[in-house]
């Protein structure tokens, strides 16, 4: 028997490695096509303010996806519409719903390095560092995987679209089917909150109904391996505003007289985080244990301390987590700007009459948003203030000696699937087979979805595979991707393509 084993594990190792090579060998065949369809896609300017343009956008991907046997159809909003696309391979499988967006950050043409963001530019990089333009007829000789592609939605999120796209084509051509049904939902505004795709989740819930949700958005690990992300942080946000005299007043005739506002607020915010960083508000990482399986997950992402803190010119991080991901797995408080009621261009010798705090709070599955922020209304009233809802009156004033104003905004919620949930653990199986090595697994990105709510309301364990490489200046002028993480995207999609949920 156990002879028998060793042969069969053989053969299927064996298999396995020949059905890669196989993949790859397509992949490479196809890819100088499936860059020109990318660079083809990219060239329709994708701001959801030029709704012409947009419904171009709708028409391209329409028309691609409805070769590889799906059936599609925009669905009505509040705003723009969402472009939806199911193919049903067999009523047997298990349904995935996938989600990509097609809108893209505006763009400041001065700042790009080429003469319009929306013509893609092939580029290579030079000993100098400096990015050079080469012939698109470059791609029909030996392809380098690490040319590329400059245009606004290069990277964020047309490479994906095509990506599964060209995955999908790959199937057909081998006569292949995939072993999952089909959903996509194509959002025209994700890069403008989602507000069109988060209204039709009451009238279209039956359209989203799957099993499963992957989401292909967002950069890959910045090793370039396959990345699964299994959640992200939420946000709320809040700001703390105190008060000195009623009216701005000269700092010569009231100096060590009038209360300056912006001590009183520096004395406030001081008191809410110690000198390594951790928030002493009470209770505000409560319910958050890290250990066993967790740690060692977090303790596996391929990070490098030294190289990120080099990166940011940091000599040392705050303490919250033990690394980079431990860090991420907690609720944050950052406070994003201080201002003063003097909004003029020059200084003044003034003694404010106000100074407010505008504050973001990154959340965590653990912290709900309307707790965390009631959680620090609580501390700003232990460190002896009156909080109020609204600007104080005069009688206020004279009344309390100290005075907050505190105004939140509950935000939106974290997500997280686990990471032994059994959606997780056939796609890092699938990956695992195609590329011969895990993925990386990430538990919670730092960053904040605009669809959380509709991962919450329609209740599908949700993963997001990004696929683009990390430095490809999403939302920024030179937006890229690379050609090999086109390249490695095809297969990614391509091994989910052929998993059987």
């Amino acid at each position: 028997m156990r002879k028998f084993n060793i042969i069969f594990i053989t053969f299927f190792v064996i298999t396995s490695i020949s059905a890669q090579k196989k993949w790859d060998t397509q992949i490479s065949s196809k890819l100088p096509g499936v860059l020109m369809n990318h660079k083809e896609f990219v060239s329709i300017p994708n701001l959801p303010s030029n709704v012409a343009k947009m419904y171009e956008n709708i028409e391209w991907v329409k028309r691609r996806y409805e070769k590889v046997g799906f059936q599609l159809k925009t669905l009505e909003s509040s705003t723009l519409p969402v472009l939806f696309a199911e193919r049903i391979v067999n009523a047997e499988f298990k349904t995935v719903l996938f989600y990509f967006h097609i809108d893209g950050q505006s763009v400041n043409p001065v700042k790009w390095n080429q003469k319009n963001p929306f013509r893609p530019v092939l580029k290579e990089q030079k000993e100098n560092g400096l990015w050079k333009a080469i012939a698109w007829s470059s791609l029909q000789g030996n392809v380098n995987d690490d040319w590329r592609i400059f245009a606004r939605a290069a990277a964020d999120d047309k490479a994906p679209v095509v990506m599964f796209l060209s995955a999908l084509e790959l199937l057909q051509e081998q006569g292949q089917n995939p072993k999952i049904n089909i959903k996509i939902i194509f959002d025209l505004e994700e890069e403008y909150g989602s507000k069109g795709f988060l209204s039709t989740l009451t009238k279209y819930k039956s359209h989203y109904e799957s099993d499963y949700m992957i989401i292909m958005d967002g950069p890959a690990h910045n090793s370039n391996r396959p990345t699964l992300t299994f959640g992200c942080r939420g946000i709320a946000t809040c700001s703390i505003t105190t008060y000195g005299s009623k009216l701005p007043q000269h700092s010569g005739h009231y100096g060590n007289y009038v209360p300056n506002p912006v001590f009183r607020l520096s004395h406030l915010l001081s008191s809410m985080k110690d000198e390594e960083g951790r928030v002493l508000v009470k209770d505000y990482y409560k319910g958050i244990k890290i250990d066993g399986d967790i740690l060692k997950t977090l303790n596996s992402v391929p990070d490098n301390t030294t190289e990120i803190n080099s990166g940011l010119l940091i000599q040392k991080q705050e303490g919250v987590g033990k690394n980079y991901q431990g860090a991420l797995q907690y609720p944050s408080l950052n406070i994003r700007q201080i201002e003063t009621s003097w909004k003029g261009e020059k200084l003044k010798t003034i003694i404010p009459e106000f100074a407010t705090a505008s504050i973001d709070v990154r959340l965590v599955v653990e912290t709900d948003g309307k707790k965390q922020l009631e959680k620090i209304k609580k501390h700003i009233q232990a460190q002896g203030y009156t909080v109020l809802d609204r600007d104080p009156t005069d009688e206020e004033r004279l009344k309390y000696p100290k005075i907050a104003k505190f105004i939140g905004n509950s935000g939106v919620n974290a997500f997280r699937t686990e990471l032994n949930s059994p959606f997780g653990q056939q796609l890092n199986a699938s990956l695992t087979k195609a590329f011969g090595k895990s993925p990386v697994l990430i538990r919670t990105m730092g960053g904040t979805v605009p669809i959380i709510p509709a991962i919450n309301e329609l209740k599908i364990p949700a993963i997001i595979v990004p696929m683009v490489n990390m430095d490809n200046n999403q939302h920024n002028p030179n937006e890229n991707i690379r050609i090999g993480n086109i390249r490695q995207g095809i297969k990614i999609c391509l091994a989910i393509l052929n998993t059987k949920f």
